[in-house]
């Protein structure tokens, strides 16, 4: 499937995330609590790689300064293709340019960057629903709405491999 370079959140934002899933699953739409193998955290991806060598794209990683903790506010809700939802975070322009340092050094290991995480196409994004078309989208926006405004706090840094759920953990946040 795809490794992805995965911004977590402290365990208050995660268990709000979570506690919207839970609500979501409830009324019937599916989330990343019930998403493939079940194992999902609530998180913003820097980056998805397609192929990839884990030991070098962890070394990689490594060479980048840590730029810490950060907090950033969700404010409404995106669609994507497929059904898909997520909430729609503010960015500050550090967090951009990490973004795009981050796809630098993965695609310098020769990794196949996924097209909507190259720099000038990245969407960040806070995934919440993976199959919500037609009426369950509604209720995916009146949901997210009814949180907002969320502020969430990115407190680790994690790859995460989509298709088993491991997640290695890097040592700091680049």
């Amino acid at each position: 499937m795809a490794l992805a370079v995965c911004l977590l959140f402290d365990a208050r934002s995660d268990y709000a995330v979570r506690g919207l899933w839970s609500r979501l699953e409830a009324d019937g739409v599916r989330t990343l609590q019930s998403h493939t193998h079940g194992r999902h955290h609530p998180h913003l991806s820097y980056a998805v790689l397609r192929s990839w060598d884990l030991s070098r794209v962890e070394s990689a990683l490594a060479t980048l300064p840590d730029r810490g903790p950060f907090s950033m506010s969700c404010y409404g809700t995106l669609a994507f293709t497929r059904g898909r939802a997520a909430l729609a975070p503010a960015i500050s322009a550090d967090v951009a340019r990490r973004q795009e340092r981050v796809v630098s050094e993965v695609e310098a290991t020769g990794a196949d960057l996924h097209r909507n995480y190259r720099p000038g196409s990245w969407v960040p994004h806070v995934s919440v629903a993976t199959r919500a078309q037609g009426a369950k989208l509604a209720t995916v926006v009146k949901a997210i709405a009814d949180v907002l405004p969320l502020t969430v706090r990115v407190d680790r840094a994690a790859l995460v491999d989509s298709a088993t759920g491991e997640t290695w953990l890097l040592a700091h946040i680049p």
